[in-house]
Protein backbone atom coordinates (compact mmCIF):
# COMPACT_ATOMS: atom_id res chain seq x y z
CA UNK A 1 0.00 0.00 0.00
CA UNK A 2 2.89 2.37 0.70
CA UNK A 3 4.05 1.85 -2.88
CA UNK A 4 0.58 2.72 -4.16
CA UNK A 5 0.53 5.87 -2.04
CA UNK A 6 3.76 7.21 -3.54
CA UNK A 7 2.80 6.14 -7.06
CA UNK A 8 -0.53 7.95 -6.85
CA UNK A 9 1.18 10.98 -5.30
CA UNK A 10 3.49 11.17 -8.34
CA UNK A 11 0.42 11.17 -10.57
CA UNK A 12 -1.11 14.02 -8.57
CA UNK A 13 2.11 16.05 -8.81
CA UNK A 14 2.26 15.47 -12.56
CA UNK A 15 -1.34 16.56 -13.08
CA UNK A 16 -0.74 19.64 -10.92
CA UNK A 17 2.06 20.62 -13.32
CA UNK A 18 -0.30 19.84 -16.21
CA UNK A 19 -2.93 22.16 -14.76
CA UNK A 20 -0.29 24.87 -14.22
CA UNK A 21 0.60 24.63 -17.92
CA UNK A 22 -3.04 24.85 -18.98
CA UNK A 23 -3.57 27.84 -16.68
CA UNK A 24 -0.61 29.65 -18.25
CA UNK A 25 -1.94 28.92 -21.75
CA UNK A 26 -5.37 30.30 -20.88
CA UNK A 27 -3.87 33.34 -19.15
CA UNK A 28 -2.04 34.14 -22.40
CA UNK A 29 -4.92 33.45 -24.79
CA UNK A 30 -4.89 37.17 -25.74
CA UNK A 31 -1.09 37.66 -25.69
CA UNK A 32 0.25 38.69 -29.09
CA UNK A 33 2.47 36.04 -30.68
CA UNK A 34 2.16 33.65 -27.71
CA UNK A 35 2.98 29.99 -28.33
CA UNK A 36 1.01 27.54 -26.22
CA UNK A 37 2.79 24.73 -24.40
CA UNK A 38 1.91 21.11 -23.83
CA UNK A 39 3.28 19.11 -20.90
CA UNK A 40 4.99 15.80 -21.62
CA UNK A 41 5.10 12.88 -19.17
CA UNK A 42 7.15 9.73 -18.81
CA UNK A 43 6.81 6.69 -16.59
CA UNK A 44 9.27 6.26 -13.74
CA UNK A 45 11.48 3.33 -12.80
CA UNK A 46 9.91 -0.12 -12.47
CA UNK A 47 10.31 -2.61 -9.67
CA UNK A 48 11.11 -6.00 -11.15
CA UNK A 49 9.43 -8.75 -9.17
CA UNK A 50 10.31 -11.21 -11.95
CA UNK A 51 12.57 -9.93 -14.73
CA UNK A 52 11.18 -10.60 -18.23
CA UNK A 53 12.93 -13.60 -19.78
CA UNK A 54 14.41 -14.86 -16.51
CA UNK A 55 13.86 -18.42 -15.23
CA UNK A 56 10.81 -18.61 -12.98
CA UNK A 57 9.96 -21.85 -11.27
CA UNK A 58 10.51 -24.42 -14.06
CA UNK A 59 10.10 -22.33 -17.21
CA UNK A 60 11.21 -19.00 -18.68
CA UNK A 61 8.60 -16.27 -18.35
CA UNK A 62 7.48 -14.43 -21.47
CA UNK A 63 6.47 -11.20 -19.79
CA UNK A 64 7.88 -11.04 -16.30
CA UNK A 65 6.34 -9.25 -13.35
CA UNK A 66 6.99 -5.51 -13.11
CA UNK A 67 5.28 -2.90 -10.99
CA UNK A 68 5.48 0.72 -12.09
CA UNK A 69 6.33 3.42 -9.57
CA UNK A 70 4.47 6.34 -11.09
CA UNK A 71 4.97 9.18 -13.55
CA UNK A 72 6.69 12.52 -13.80
CA UNK A 73 6.60 15.60 -16.02
CA UNK A 74 9.75 15.95 -18.14
CA UNK A 75 9.20 18.76 -20.65
CA UNK A 76 6.83 21.41 -21.92
CA UNK A 77 6.59 21.27 -25.69
CA UNK A 78 6.08 24.62 -27.42
CA UNK A 79 3.46 24.28 -30.18
CA UNK A 80 4.53 26.22 -33.27
CA UNK A 81 1.20 26.47 -35.12
CA UNK A 82 0.39 29.84 -36.68
CA UNK A 83 -1.97 32.13 -34.78
CA UNK A 84 -4.78 34.09 -36.42
CA UNK A 85 -4.12 37.62 -37.69
CA UNK A 86 -5.84 40.78 -36.48
CA UNK A 87 -5.77 43.95 -38.59
CA UNK A 88 -4.70 47.20 -36.88
CA UNK A 89 -4.22 50.88 -37.73
CA UNK A 90 -0.62 51.02 -36.50
CA UNK A 91 1.90 51.01 -39.39
CA UNK A 92 4.48 49.46 -37.06
CA UNK A 93 2.36 46.42 -36.25
CA UNK A 94 3.89 43.51 -38.15
CA UNK A 95 2.87 39.85 -38.31
CA UNK A 96 5.08 37.00 -39.52
CA UNK A 97 3.38 34.73 -42.03
CA UNK A 98 5.29 31.46 -41.66
CA UNK A 99 8.42 30.63 -39.70
CA UNK A 100 10.79 33.01 -38.02
CA UNK A 101 11.27 35.41 -35.12
CA UNK A 102 11.99 39.12 -34.83
CA UNK A 103 15.39 39.92 -33.34
CA UNK A 104 15.41 42.19 -30.29
CA UNK A 105 18.38 43.87 -28.59
CA UNK A 106 17.97 43.72 -24.81
CA UNK A 107 19.25 46.44 -22.41
CA UNK A 108 22.32 44.31 -21.54
CA UNK A 109 23.23 43.99 -25.22
CA UNK A 110 22.19 40.35 -25.60
CA UNK A 111 19.76 39.21 -28.26
CA UNK A 112 16.27 37.87 -27.74
CA UNK A 113 13.63 36.69 -30.18
CA UNK A 114 9.89 37.21 -30.41
CA UNK A 115 6.83 36.55 -32.54
CA UNK A 116 5.10 39.59 -31.10
CA UNK A 117 5.16 42.33 -33.73
CA UNK A 118 3.44 45.17 -31.87
CA UNK A 119 6.18 47.77 -32.39
CA UNK A 120 6.29 51.53 -31.96
CA UNK A 121 8.85 54.34 -32.27
CA UNK A 122 11.00 55.70 -29.43
CA UNK A 123 12.12 59.33 -29.04
CA UNK A 124 14.95 58.72 -31.50
CA UNK A 125 12.70 57.32 -34.20
CA UNK A 126 13.89 53.72 -33.73
CA UNK A 127 11.45 50.84 -34.09
CA UNK A 128 11.14 49.31 -30.61
CA UNK A 129 9.05 46.84 -28.62
CA UNK A 130 6.47 47.85 -26.02
CA UNK A 131 9.29 47.67 -23.42
CA UNK A 132 11.49 50.00 -25.48
CA UNK A 133 13.95 47.38 -26.74
CA UNK A 134 15.08 48.14 -30.31
CA UNK A 135 14.41 45.88 -33.25
CA UNK A 136 17.47 44.43 -35.00
CA UNK A 137 18.63 45.50 -37.59
CA UNK A 138 18.08 48.96 -36.13
CA UNK A 139 15.95 51.14 -38.39
CA UNK A 140 15.33 54.82 -37.68
CA UNK A 141 12.26 56.56 -39.08
CA UNK A 142 12.78 60.32 -39.67
CA UNK A 143 10.37 62.50 -37.70
CA UNK A 144 9.08 64.15 -40.88
CA UNK A 145 8.57 60.90 -42.74
CA UNK A 146 5.11 60.01 -44.04
CA UNK A 147 3.50 56.93 -45.56
CA UNK A 148 5.79 54.43 -43.85
CA UNK A 149 5.48 51.06 -45.59
CA UNK A 150 6.96 47.66 -44.73
CA UNK A 151 6.87 45.20 -47.62
CA UNK A 152 6.33 41.49 -47.21
CA UNK A 153 10.07 41.07 -47.80
CA UNK A 154 11.01 43.43 -44.97
CA UNK A 155 11.90 46.54 -46.94
CA UNK A 156 11.06 49.66 -44.87
CA UNK A 157 10.31 52.76 -46.94
CA UNK A 158 8.90 56.22 -46.27
CA UNK A 159 8.13 59.41 -48.15
CA UNK A 160 10.22 62.41 -47.08
CA UNK A 161 9.40 66.12 -47.61
CA UNK A 162 10.43 67.37 -51.04
CA UNK A 163 10.56 63.87 -52.51
CA UNK A 164 7.98 62.22 -54.70
CA UNK A 165 9.32 58.67 -54.53
CA UNK A 166 9.57 56.70 -51.28
CA UNK A 167 13.05 56.35 -49.80
CA UNK A 168 14.28 52.98 -48.58
CA UNK A 169 15.28 53.19 -44.90
CA UNK A 170 16.44 49.62 -44.30
CA UNK A 171 15.48 45.97 -44.46
CA UNK A 172 14.21 43.84 -41.59
CA UNK A 173 15.58 40.36 -40.96
CA UNK A 174 14.08 37.30 -39.33
CA UNK A 175 15.73 34.56 -37.28
CA UNK A 176 15.10 30.83 -37.43
CA UNK A 177 16.39 27.85 -35.47
CA UNK A 178 16.76 24.16 -36.19
CA UNK A 179 14.64 23.47 -33.09
CA UNK A 180 12.53 26.51 -32.13
CA UNK A 181 10.91 24.40 -29.41
CA UNK A 182 14.25 24.45 -27.61
CA UNK A 183 14.19 28.22 -27.10
CA UNK A 184 14.10 29.50 -23.53
CA UNK A 185 11.10 31.65 -22.57
CA UNK A 186 12.14 34.61 -20.41
CA UNK A 187 8.83 36.50 -20.30
CA UNK A 188 7.90 39.71 -22.05
CA UNK A 189 7.07 37.70 -25.19
CA UNK A 190 10.81 37.00 -25.56
CA UNK A 191 12.89 33.87 -26.13
CA UNK A 192 16.62 33.30 -25.89
CA UNK A 193 18.86 30.86 -27.72
CA UNK A 194 19.95 27.61 -26.06
CA UNK A 195 22.00 24.58 -27.05
CA UNK A 196 18.74 22.71 -27.67
CA UNK A 197 17.48 25.35 -30.12
CA UNK A 198 20.67 25.33 -32.17
CA UNK A 199 22.45 28.33 -33.64
CA UNK A 200 20.45 31.25 -34.99
CA UNK A 201 20.03 31.57 -38.77
CA UNK A 202 19.13 35.03 -40.06
CA UNK A 203 17.69 35.93 -43.43
CA UNK A 204 15.45 38.50 -45.07
CA UNK A 205 11.72 37.67 -45.03
CA UNK A 206 10.88 35.27 -47.82
CA UNK A 207 14.56 34.32 -48.18
CA UNK A 208 16.06 30.99 -49.13
CA UNK A 209 16.45 29.75 -45.53
CA UNK A 210 12.71 29.16 -45.17
CA UNK A 211 11.73 32.20 -43.10
CA UNK A 212 8.25 33.60 -43.60
CA UNK A 213 7.09 36.91 -44.98
CA UNK A 214 5.76 40.01 -43.20
CA UNK A 215 2.30 41.54 -43.09
CA UNK A 216 2.17 45.23 -42.14
CA UNK A 217 -0.86 46.51 -40.18
CA UNK A 218 -1.45 43.02 -38.71
CA UNK A 219 -0.69 41.25 -35.42
CA UNK A 220 -0.48 37.52 -34.85
CA UNK A 221 -2.78 36.37 -32.08
CA UNK A 222 -1.96 33.71 -29.51
CA UNK A 223 -2.29 30.19 -30.91
CA UNK A 224 -4.10 29.02 -27.76
CA UNK A 225 -7.34 27.17 -28.50
CA UNK A 226 -9.48 27.95 -25.45
CA UNK A 227 -11.85 25.01 -26.04
CA UNK A 228 -8.97 22.54 -26.27
CA UNK A 229 -7.44 23.95 -23.12
CA UNK A 230 -10.71 23.52 -21.23
CA UNK A 231 -10.87 19.90 -22.39
CA UNK A 232 -7.29 19.37 -21.22
CA UNK A 233 -8.16 21.01 -17.90
CA UNK A 234 -11.05 18.59 -17.39
CA UNK A 235 -8.82 15.60 -18.22
CA UNK A 236 -6.20 16.82 -15.76
CA UNK A 237 -8.86 17.23 -13.08
CA UNK A 238 -10.22 13.72 -13.64
CA UNK A 239 -6.74 12.20 -13.57
CA UNK A 240 -5.97 14.08 -10.36
CA UNK A 241 -9.21 12.83 -8.78
CA UNK A 242 -8.41 9.25 -9.84
CA UNK A 243 -4.99 9.36 -8.22
CA UNK A 244 -6.54 10.90 -5.12
CA UNK A 245 -9.01 8.01 -5.03
CA UNK A 246 -6.11 5.53 -5.16
CA UNK A 247 -4.58 7.18 -2.09
CA UNK A 248 -7.92 6.99 -0.31
CA UNK A 249 -8.32 3.28 -1.12
CA UNK A 250 -4.73 2.47 -0.13
CA UNK A 251 -5.27 4.28 3.15
CA UNK A 252 -8.42 2.22 3.81
CA UNK A 253 -6.51 -1.00 3.12
CA UNK A 254 -3.75 0.13 5.44
CA UNK A 255 -6.31 0.87 8.13
CA UNK A 256 -7.86 -2.58 7.78
CA UNK A 257 -4.47 -4.25 8.22
CA UNK A 258 -3.79 -2.20 11.33
CA UNK A 259 -7.15 -3.24 12.76
CA UNK A 260 -6.30 -6.91 12.19
CA UNK A 261 -3.22 -6.57 14.39
CA UNK A 262 -5.19 -5.16 17.30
Amino acid sequence: MIRALYTAASGMNAQQANLDTVANNLANSATTGFRRRRLQFEDMIYQNMITPGSPATQQTTSAGLQIGLGTRSVATEMIQTQGDFTETDNPYDIAIQGQGFFQITRPDGTLAYTRSGNFNLNNQGQIVTADGDPLLPSITIPANATDVTISQYGVVSATLPGQTNPQQLGTLQLATFANPGGLNSIGGNLFTQTQSSGNVITDVPGGTSGVGTLQQHYLENSNVDVVSEFVQMILAQRAYESNSKVIHVADDMYSQINNMVR
